[in-house]
């Protein structure tokens, strides 16, 4: 059996994309199952907390408010990284509106108006950085790649078949699918990952799959791994 340090568990939540209900219901389900109180509890977040759904900057607030009262990890998702590069080159909004860009935008008051007639893009930017508070920027910019504990190893994407974990590449972490997903044989950990939604939370030898397209279906998943093993939590409406 896999394993993490004894007394640990973690809670490794998938892509929540703009659906702060979903967010709020998750964090009230994690209190109620650390009522027995063991002595280190972590949430990991896999990434993609913007893009889709209608409240990114509400889910961003609650994430960076350090309101959990339990120690949380923050790890990058590819549209957090989107919106980071949308900050430094306005020109990334023509693919980034295609993820899910224009619904963040807008939740944090930006006129999409022209944006969403492709163009506008550089005011969009100019309006966006006056209006990203400052604390949700340092949060996102922050956030980490990746995250090593015991037996697991947590990422958003994926990594690469055949090299080391230590020497992924970014984008690998961020955005790679077909080649790690039909991957049979061992990362040298067991990957914790998001970014390819499917219907139900998968657990194969090789890796934990928890985005079930939250988005989408109203359901946000975390698995819940422990010295007795691992478990799933979901969280609907």
């Amino acid at each position: 059996m896999s394993t993490i340090p004894p007394g640990t568990r973690i809670y490794a939540v998938g892509d929540i994309h703009g659906r702060r209900d979903l967010l709020s219901r998750m964090e009230q389900l994690i209190l109620a199952d650390l009522e027995d109180d063991p002595a280190e509890p972590l949430v990991i977040f896999l990434g993609d907390y913007v893009d889709r759904g209608p409240d990114s900057a509400g889910v961003i607030e609650r994430l960076s408010s350090c309101g959990f009262g339990i120690p949380i990890t923050a790890l990058r998702g590819n549209h957090e990284d989107l919106l980071l590069s949308f900050l430094d080159d306005p020109s990334v909004l023509d693919s980034w509106r295609g993820f899910g860009g224009l619904e963040t935008l807008h939740s944090y008051g930006v006129d999409v108006s022209e944006a969403l007639r492709g163009r506008g893009y550089r005011q969009a930017c100019e309006q966006f950085a006056r209006k990203l508070p400052a604390s949700h920027r340092r949060f996102l910019e922050d956030t980490a790649l990746s995250h090593a504990c015991g037996d697991y190893f947590f990422c958003h994407a994926g990594v690469k078949p055949h090299v080391a974990l230590e020497r992924q590449a970014s984008k690998n972490l961020l955005w790679i699918r077909n080649e790690f997903l039909k991957f049979e044989g061992s990362f040298g950990k067991i990957v914790v990952h998001g970014h390819s939604p499917v219907p139900a939370p998968e657990a194969h030898a090789n890796r934990i799959n928890v985005d079930t397209g939250a988005f989408a279906t109203s359901r946000l998943t975390a698995v819940v791994l422990e010295e007795a093993g691992r478990r799933f939590l979901s969280a609907t409406p």
